[in-house]
């Protein structure tokens, strides 16, 4: 398959499909992912540390260590997709095995007894984000046609620039066109020459009338009717953060630290529809579309955690936003009745920049000596504060306005216990995440439970851990044109086990 590279001018970038509100969720938004005892507790750890996980949320936890630990988490994902589309109704599930957290921490002591800095530590953690693996199929039967997705980018288009070259094929016409006019220009072309769209009156003026180009219009050439339509969907990749983490202790109450984030994104999509006129049974559209991403980025976290008498600890963290560079990939096939479109093109398309929100975490625990704990976290993020950059680019003002309006301001609240019975832990938690969208529509809130036991042989500890969560999404099946939105009810399982082991 040819790959085409585009240098995009600020117009053309305005035609290209990614780079929406919906990107800029998925890559702003994090799961519950890292050690058993993290994801037992529900992530409630910023008050306490001590644990490798806790370092993401507040990076003065690794001073709570009182010698060195390593620890790794593998994770089994199950998760279910009820899906309700217009008169239709489908169930779908999948599972992954992946390494949600790896790392370590050391610890330096300060020989001198009388030193008010008692310790500092040095550590580096990976741990998972988010987990974009996801597939459902929606079906139902749709008065609107696939149809309306091609005219959303073909009106407006000359038809002049849609016809080939003589002995152009439809691969080199598909990359001229993304090489002058851009991803709109493609998408009219594929619904041109694959059989769907077809152009209004083309001769209503002459040739010689430089508003000829101005004027050609586009309707549907399909039937009248109702659609049967299948939407698939299927995802995977992840996005991951390295931290490299310092912290130290200053005299008995008080810790501080500061991280340094790596992160990384690696998304693949593949969406397809294949639609049939219910009405004209021979006619039908199968369109397919591949989005590959990979982003990296940087992002500064700031804590400190504190010792309130014997019982109680606070810790307050802050996290910068997140500096994303990101490059897309896309590929495309179109077949009908009539005729079929491959143009065998994956088109590399300008990398962008991306800035996700700041977040702010307050934190609160209760400790009842050495035998039980309960522990409470706030998080608040701004998901309006997100931005495409640069700023000054058309179509990322475009966007960045729709965020802005679109989204809003999201609370976490995390509460977490844990139960000591000699060298046996029992925990649990529940977890609430506000949707980031200020309209619930496009996504509702987040809501979770977990439970996890562990075992300590001393130098050697191991976790197990169990946390489900559900959030109900109602996406679009594009974002131009046919814009018809799914129902779909997303439960999430989860089972983690750590091994620990002091260095």
């Amino acid at each position: 398959m040819k790959r085409l590279i585009f240098a995009f001018t600020a117009m053309i970038s305005m035609t290209v499909e990614a780079q929406n509100i919906t990107d800029a969720v998925r890559y702003s938004t994090t799961d519950l992912n890292g050690t058993a005892r993290y994801r037992a507790m529900s992530g409630a750890f910023g008050a306490l540390g001590g644990d490798l996980s806790s370092l993401n949320l507040n990076p003065a936890g690794s001073a709570v260590f009182l010698s060195s630990f390593a620890s790794i988490s593998l994770n089994v994902e199950n998760s279910n997709n009820d899906v309700s589309f217009m008169n239709g109704y489908n169930s779908s599930s999948d599972s992954n095995v992946d390494l949600g957290q790896a790392g370590a921490v050391f610890i330096f002591n300060n020989r001198n007894e009388n030193a008010n800095w008692k310790k500092f530590s040095l550590g580096f953690n990976f741990n998972k984000s988010s987990s974009f693996n996801n597939t459902y199929s929606a079906r139902g039967n749709n008065p609107h046609s696939i149809d309306q997705y091609f005219l959303a980018y073909a009106n407006g288009t000359p038809v002049e620039y849609l016809i080939p070259y003589r002995n152009e094929s439809d691969g080199e016409a598909y990359a001229r066109l993304g090489e002058t006019l851009g991803f709109g220009a493609q998408q009219a072309y594929l619904g041109l020459w694959g059989g769907v769209i077809g152009v209004d009156n083309p001769n209503n003026l002459p040739e010689s009338d430089p508003a000829f180009l101005e004027l050609d219009s586009y309707s549907s050439i399909l039937s009248p009717g109702t659609y049967d339509q299948i939407y698939n969907y299927t995802a995977t990749g992840l996005n991951g953060k390295l931290s490299f983490n310092f912290a130290s202790q200053y005299q008995d109450f008080l810790y501080l630290g500061i991280n340094l984030n790596s992160h990384f994104i690696n998304y693949e999509r593949m969406t397809s529809i294949d639609e049939e006129n219910l009405q004209a049974p021979d006619e039908y559209v199968y369109f397919e579309d591949q989005l590959n991403t990979l982003g990296s980025g940087f992002s500064l976290q700031l804590g400190a955690l504190a010792k309130i008498g014997n019982n109680v600890r606070a810790g307050l963290a802050y996290e910068s936003p997140t500096w994303y560079t990101i490059s897309e990939e896309t590929s495309q096939y179109i077949e009908t009745d009539i005729d079929y479109v491959e143009p065998n093109i994956v088109n590399i398309y300008p990398d962008y920049k991306l800035q996700t929100p700041a977040s702010y975490t307050g934190s609160l625990a209760y400790l009842f000596g050495a035998s039980a704990l309960i522990s409470f976290d706030y998080t608040y993020k701004d998901y309006s504060t997100t931005k495409f950059k640069p700023t000054d680019d058309p179509a990322f003002m475009e966007q960045n306005n729709i965020i802005s309006n679109e989204l809003g301001g999201a609370s976490k609240f995390r509460l977490g216990g844990e139960y000591r019975i000699q060298n046996w832990s029992l925990r649990g938690g529940y977890r609430f995440e506000e949707t980031p969208y200020a309209n619930e529509l496009p996504m509702g809130d987040l809501e979770g439970y977990s439970a996890g036991i562990g075992y300590s042989f001393g130098s050697i500890k191991i976790d197990f851990a169990y946390d489900h969560s559900s959030r109900k999404t109602n996406p679009k099946l594009y974002q131009a044109g046919l814009t018809d939105r799914m129902g779909i009810s997303r439960d999430n399982s989860n089972y983690v086990l750590t091994i620990g082991f002091g260095l």
